[in-house]
């Protein structure tokens, strides 16, 4: 690349013009992201962290803050990237950028396959099951058909909600966010000032282990907040929609991540001021990890289970309509690039969203609904999934090397020692998820292999065609 060529990259990809709408301002974009981390998990995730915390209260809530402090780290890293480069599908232009189309397309194709459509399904299936418990005994909750019917018609029903415009779309994530928030921080004040334990906050498991056993027990902890964490990337994917992205993209990554931090931190303190800590460890035992559902109990009684009833459901849809609309997002760039099938390239004459995308998208989402074995069908991504965050992180110093002279407007904090940190902290649980599960992380990898194979077979000379068309046209 010339210094010319190179000059003209900077100011494309540094630019903020774009044939999408910017109606997304920074509470929708906080929404988005807070709407999509915050799921049911709240309420049971906390007992499995305890117990990979040796039962230690106070080690438990220390495991919290180190998941949010990396979870913190990763996303500056996405910030940096989102606000020098505004562009519709976050990670996928990032990859394309630092290590080419290649490396891009097959984190793309494996999300398009399994990993974001895989998320969409999940969520739609937790979310007729939770309604269908709310509903024992009744056809609904005895039917397993009729959930699957309601799953996909959620799916439906959100698709339809986004292609009406991203400014529709994120009125519907504003909402259900404050309305999730409500019975969640109900049981967030209440077992602050109305619990009645004072449990002890030793980060020392009673069994007394040894300092290595202790920084085992917090990685191992770690591992399972990340699912609570887990949503953080996606704003970027919507970034040419939102309203001065250089300056409200990384402000909405870093009080989502640090305002979702607090809350599980002091939300997991409140179930513990509730419950007794005998009745805590008896609940583990028996396998019982729906420590916040207890505490909801305690606090209000038989009126506590339609309070996280409720809670549940509206987390479960407002994380369904974040993903819903960030997802189909990174298939109109790629299309747009001319790396994936011309059509998801459209948008609505009206309402310029990537109708085709958003279509195409929820009928992939449906076909995962339907599937058997919906759990074993996404797992088999989270390795490479692994592979490609630690790459993205990475990307921050590539582009800085190959983009000196790209403006900036917001950088990582500590470059470049905290990108070298957190590569490693991905590498760490990349190699503990292939000792832990060997079989799935191989063949997860075959995924994004399949997508290199399609690339090359029926992509590739439509990118390169691209490619020419853009320098013939400068």
């Amino acid at each position: 690349m010339n210094e010319n060529q190179s000059t003209q990259a900077v100011q494309e990809l540094s630019s903020e013009k774009t044939e999408l709408k910017r109606e997304v301002g920074l509470f929708g974009g906080i929404s988005v992201l807070a709407g999509i981390m915050i799921g049911s998990g709240i309420f049971y995730i906390g007992g499995i962290v305890l117990q990979r915390a040796g039962m230690s209260l106070g080690l438990a809530l220390l495991v919290w803050v180190v998941g949010g402090l990396i979870t913190l780290m990763s996303g500056i890293c996405y910030a940096e990237l989102g606000a020098m480069m505004p562009k519709a599908g976050g990670g996928y232009v990032y990859l394309r950028e630092a290590y080419g189309e290649r490396v891009a397309f097959m984190s793309g194709f494996s999300n398009f396959i399994l990993g974001s459509s895989g998320s969409n399904a999940a969520l739609a299936v937790a979310f007729s099951t939770s309604i269908a418990s709310m509903m024992p005994g009744s056809f609904f909750a005895e039917s397993g058909l009729t959930q699957k019917g309601l799953a996909i018609a959620m799916i439906v029903l959100l698709t339809v909600i986004n292609i009406f415009g991203i400014k529709l779309g994120s009125t519907v994530q504003n909402i259900f966010m404050v309305l999730k928030m409500l019975p969640i921080f109900a049981i967030l004040i209440c077992g602050l000032f109305m619990g009645k334990q004072n449990p002890s906050l030793s980060v020392i498991p009673a069994s007394n282990p040894g300092f290595a056993q202790i920084c085992g027990m917090v990685a191992f902890g770690v591992v399972a907040t990340m699912w609570a964490y887990e949503g953080w990337t996606n704003l970027n994917g919507i970034a040419e929609e939102i309203k001065k992205p250089k300056k409200n993209l990384p402000l909405a990554i870093i009080i989502s991540i640090i305002g979702v931090t607090v809350i599980y931190v002091l939300f997991n303190y409140a179930v513990y001021r509730v419950l007794p800590y005998d009745t805590i460890v008896s609940m583990i035992e028996s396998g019982n990890y729906y420590l916040g559902t207890a505490a909801a109990g305690s606090l209000f009684g038989s009126a506590g289970g339609l309070i996280v009833g409720a809670a549940m459901i509206l987390a479960i849809f407002n994380s369904l309509n974040g993903c819903v609309m960030v997802f189909p997002r990174t298939y109109y760039a790629m299309a747009r690039d001319g790396a994936f099938f011309k059509s998801m390239a459209k948008l609505h004459p009206t309402y310029k969203t990537p109708v085709n995308a958003l279509v195409v998208s929820g009928v992939v989402s449906i076909a995962l609904v339907c599937a058997r074995d919906l759990g074993q069908l996404t797992s088999l991504v989270a390795f490479c999934g692994m592979v490609f965050n630690g790459l993205t992180f990475y990307a921050v110093i590539r582009l800085r090397k190959k983009y000196p002279t790209m403006d900036r407007p917001y950088k990582v904090w500590g470059y470049p020692v905290m990108i070298i940190i957190i590569c490693l902290i991905m590498v760490g649980l990349m190699i503990n998820t292939f000792m832990e599960d060997p079989v799935t992380s191989v063949i997860g990898l075959a995924v994004p292999i399949v997508g290199l194979v399609l690339y090359e077979l029926v992509f590739k000379k439509n990118r390169e065609a691209a490619v020419r068309g853009e320098e013939e046209e400068k």
